[in-house]
């Protein structure tokens, strides 16, 4: 191979990886959630309420999760970060997450993400779910996908 060509083959690679978005920029960001009750059957509509809100926010592989909710029926019990199929499908469940036990309160907590779940809170797969003492059945269970 003739010196041209190899510095030509090494000012192209140059060039090539020069151009690739830093690895950092890839495992950033701030997604949020809004937490809603999600109904599963018409009975449950009346007895329905509650709100809240939350922010994700990915550094590397760890997510740090805060939020807020108010209005419950009946006073929280657990907090989950979950991985659906896609969004608003729902899934397993990923880490609990700390709660405040009370109708209105906050939530908090932190999460490794392995690089599918890393993709997966890209995608708008992973989400909250707020539980409380009467459950999803009496339509007091919160919902929030986590969205850019």
């Amino acid at each position: 191979m003739k010196v041209s060509q190899s510095v030509a083959i090494a000012a192209l690679l140059t060039g090539l990886v020069g151009s690739l978005p830093p690895l950092t920029a890839q495992s950033a960001g701030t997604f949020s959630a809004r937490l809603e009750w999600v109904p599963t059957t018409p009975r449950e509509r009346p007895g329905v309420a509650g709100k809240g809100t939350a922010t994700a926010m990915l550094s590397g592989n760890r997510l740090s999760v805060s939020g807020s909710f108010e209005g419950l029926p009946a006073a929280a019990t657990v907090a989950r970060l979950h991985r659906g199929v896609a969004t608003g499908a729902r899934g397993p469940v990923i880490t609990d997450l700390v709660v405040t036990r009370g109708t209105s309160g906050t939530i908090s907590g932190t999460a490794e993400l392995s690089p599918q779940h890393q993709d997966d809170l890209r995608r708008g797969r992973l989400y909250l779910q707020l539980h409380s003492e009467k459950g999803v059945e009496d339509g007091s269970t919160l919902w929030g996908w986590f969205l850019e």
